[in-house]
C-alpha cells in the first residue's frame, strides 16, 4: 500500500456510492458489476441499453482521466498468465455461487442492511485474508 492516497480514496469511494444511489434512483436496479455485466451476454435480456452505459462507463472513465493528464498504473501481475486465469475463473464461479460479487454485496447490499450481504462480504473478506497469508507467508512466500 505504498501509493494510499486517503483523499482521492475518499472522492473514489463517495463517486462508487453516488454511482450506485443514481442507477438505483433512475433505473431501478442494484449495482453488482457481475450482475450487470452478465446480463449483456443473456440472450433474453431486453434492457441491455443501460447494462452497456454501465460498462462503457467503467472503461471510459479511465481513459478519459488519462486524456487529462492523470497517470494509469500498470498492473504488476505476480503469477503466469495460466494462473491469473485460473484465478478469474475462480471468482467467477464464486460470484455466480455467492449470487453476486463483491460491488453488489460490499457496496449495495451493505447499504441495504442486506443479511445475506453481509454474510456474503464477510465470507468474501475472510477468503482474501486467508490467501493474502497462505501466498505472502506459506505456499507462495
Amino acid at each position: 500500500m505504498a501509493n494510499f492516497t486517503p483523499i482521492s480514496a475518499a472522492i473514489g469511494g463517495a463517486l462508487i456510492g453516488l454511482s450506485a444511489v443514481l442507477l438505483m434512483l433512475f433505473a431501478g436496479r442494484i449495482a453488482g458489476v457481475a450482475g450487470i455485466a452478465g446480463g449483456l451476454f443473456n440472450p433474453r435480456s431486453d434492457d441491455r441499453g443501460w447494462r452497456l452505459a454501465f460498462v462503457a462507463g467503467l472503461i471510459a472513465a479511465p481513459l478519459a482521466a488519462a486524456l487529462i493528464g492523470r497517470p494509469i498504473a500498470t498492473p504488476q501481475m505476480p503469477a503466469s498468465m495460466i494462473v491469473i486465469a485460473i484465478a478469474g475463473l475462480l471468482v467467477g464461479f464464486g460470484t455466480r455461487l455467492g449470487n453476486g460479487c463483491t460491488s453488489g454485496h460490499g457496496i449495495c447490499g451493505i447499504a441495504r442492511l442486506s443479511p445475506r450481504s453481509i454474510a456474503a462480504t464477510l465470507v468474501f473478506m475472510v477468503a482474501a485474508m486467508i490467501v493474502v497469508a497462505l501466498t505472502r507467508h506459506g505456499v507462495g512466500g
